[in-house]
């Protein structure tokens, strides 16, 4: 059988692996920061709907330009922000995709802070962009001071901006994301991904965008909207920005059907978002109850927990496993990170993980 490596793939692709997270069917999936509550049924219906009037028209292109969902998109991040600073597409990685297809590329780089959401290094390598790491500060925090010293130590064509931080869940003040929008020559991205998780009150960076046409602020359907599976991604920021990602996208890259979901979705909003308070209070007993059996959670304003404080990790994640919870291992030594899900899936975690406890009151069965 032909191998990977009998093919003529491009020199800088061999030896990496794609991305992807462990898919086993358990009870209790808490591994990918999904939403894990359902979508409510009266919003499915209607979505339903949508979907189905938009089956009748397959034969024709989508709208290229997607401008009923630019506009709804500008409506629900308010701002004052119009459809033609808005961009969409398949999930916000095919985002980022796009951002690097447009500012990136052979000669460029690409800054971020290590660790930090997986794909951006991925994506760095599949456009040709040369990825930069830099490090963080003590508890994976990011310092307005730290972050500019590596923007003007690297001058990178790219500043990918994680708030709050994928997998460690840190928030990113918007005093460090002003600070590096202000120093960088060029693009300066943040992925705001778990935003809606941030404590009530927190600024988003688009508060930032006006008079900074360089910055843009990446947002995504899949975590707060529990739409994981309809794969919607999208950004706000200055329309000519905005005008190079139709440089590389393809042709009608949204769907009829994509297109129709996320407007039945945006068009009840609250009733998507009214699960996100009680994430969040999942979120913290989390934390607490984690802190109280010995690990040391990590400060977060996303919908998971990174805790360390792990002997064995891959032990930990087996014997969760066992007992049909399914947790992540994110590659740093020592630690593991958790979705919080709903009260019961919390609950299942919480009973299975205590007999890991590295406070001695409870050990791992054998």
């Amino acid at each position: 059988m032909t191998s990977l490596e009998d093919l003529p793939i491009r020199d800088d692709l061999r030896g990496r692996a794609p991305y992807g997270a462990p898919q086993k069917a358990v009870p209790v999936a808490l591994n990918v920061n999904e939403n894990t509550h359902p979508i409510p049924e009266a919003v499915a219906h209607d979505i339903v709907a949508r979907v189905a009037a938009a089956i009748l028209t397959l034969n024709r292109y989508p709208d290229r330009e997607f401008g009923e969902l630019r506009q709804a998109l500008a409506d629900y991040l308010g701002h004052g922000l119009d459809a033609a600073q808005i961009w969409a597409a398949n999930g916000s990685n095919e985002v980022l995709q796009h951002i690097l297809q447009a500012y990136g590329g052979p000669g460029r780089s690409v800054l971020g802070f290590a660790p930090t959401y997986s794909m951006y290094g991925l994506l760095a390598s599949g456009t040709g962009t040369e990825w930069l790491s830099a490090g963080r500060d003590d508890e994976f925090e990011l310092s307005a001071a730290t972050a500019v010293a590596a923007v003007l130590e690297h001058d990178p064509d790219i500043v990918l901006l994680c708030a709050p931080n994928n997998p460690t869940g840190t928030p990113l003040s918007i005093e460090t994301i002003e600070a590096v929008a202000d120093a960088a020559r060029g693009i300066v991205v943040v992925d705001e991904a778990y935003f809606e998780f941030a404590e009530p009150g927190t600024p988003s960076a688009l508060t930032l965008l006006d008079g900074r046409p360089r910055l843009l602020v990446s947002r995504t359907m899949s975590k707060a909207f529990a739409f994981a599976g309809a794969r919607v991604g999208y950004l706000a920021g200055d329309p000519a920005a905005i005008d190079a990602l139709r440089l590389v996208r393809l042709p009608y890259h949204l769907s009829a059907l994509t297109q129709a979901a996320a407007l039945g979705a945006l068009a009840h909003s609250d009733e998507m978002l009214a699960m996100v308070d009680e994430i969040r209070g999942q979120r913290e007993r989390i934390s607490l109850e984690l802190s109280r059996l010995g690990f040391h959670p990590y400060r977060s304003g996303s919908n998971f927990v990174l805790f360390g404080g792990v002997d064995d990790p891959r032990a930990v994640f087996e014997h969760l496993l066992a007992r049909g919870i399914l947790i992540r291992e994110v590659g740093i030594p020592g630690h593991l990170r958790v979705t919080a899900g709903t009260e019961a899936e919390t609950t299942a975690f919480l009973e299975a993980i205590a007999v890991s406890a590295p406070n001695g009151a409870n050990k791992m069965a054998s």
